[in-house]
């Protein structure tokens, strides 16, 4: 018998063809059983991330979980406007004066802002904080972690909270006059329902 012939004993000699197919055929099955094992993973991985983001009628995590760099003054009991922003962000800049305006109308009557800074260094906060003057609380979100609970991708990102500490109303990018309306009107409503 010819050493290259198909061989039925697994002591006699394979072709490079039957090795080569052999070799391929293991692989292709170890291949397709790990890509099958990384999409399970990512699609378990993606489920319980979106499971974790806050959303619309949940209750807002203690921020005092998230290492912030700042002082949030106490929020039990009033309407928040939890808003994400970034120095580098345009409309960000537009945004503080109205949330000053909606401070000074409505911070007597229950309601506050918590601004919630994402940029990498304080200096950059500072130095936007030193061209917007506000009254209302200012932090930053050292490890990002709050900002990623929220699942806030764009900035900025507002999200107003009812009395109770639950998601009621969010805001997607800033765009003058229409958000500021909208706050208005929502925070209206949210204060009205306060206890």
């Amino acid at each position: 018998m010819n050493s290259y012939s198909r061989a039925k004993n697994p002591l006699e000699r394979k072709t490079p063809a039957d090795v080569l197919t052999q070799m391929w055929a293991t692989s292709y099955w170890k291949m397709k059983a790990l890509a099958m094992a990384l999409v399970s993973i990512g699609l378990l991985l993606s489920q319980s991330v979106s499971s974790a983001a806050v959303r619309i009628g949940d209750h807002i995590p203690d921020l005092a979980d998230f290492k912030l760099e700042g002082t949030v003054q106490p929020l039990k009991g009033k309407v928040v406007l939890v808003d994400f922003w970034a120095s580098w962000c345009g409309p960000c800049g537009a945004s503080f004066p109205v949330m000053e305006k909606l401070m000074a109308e409505y911070g007597q009557k229950g309601f506050t802002i918590v601004a919630v800074s994402v940029d990498e260094k304080t200096d950059a906060m500072q130095s936007f904080l030193k061209k917007h003057n506000v009254s209302f609380s200012v932090v930053r979100d050292v490890e990002h972690k709050l900002v990623a609970a929220f699942s806030a991708e764009a900035m900025p990102t507002s999200f107003l909270i009812d009395a109770t500490g639950r998601v009621r109303y969010e805001h997607k990018g800033f765009k003058g006059e229409a958000t500021h309306k909208k706050y208005l009107e929502q925070i209206e409503i949210l204060l009205k329902e306060k206890p």
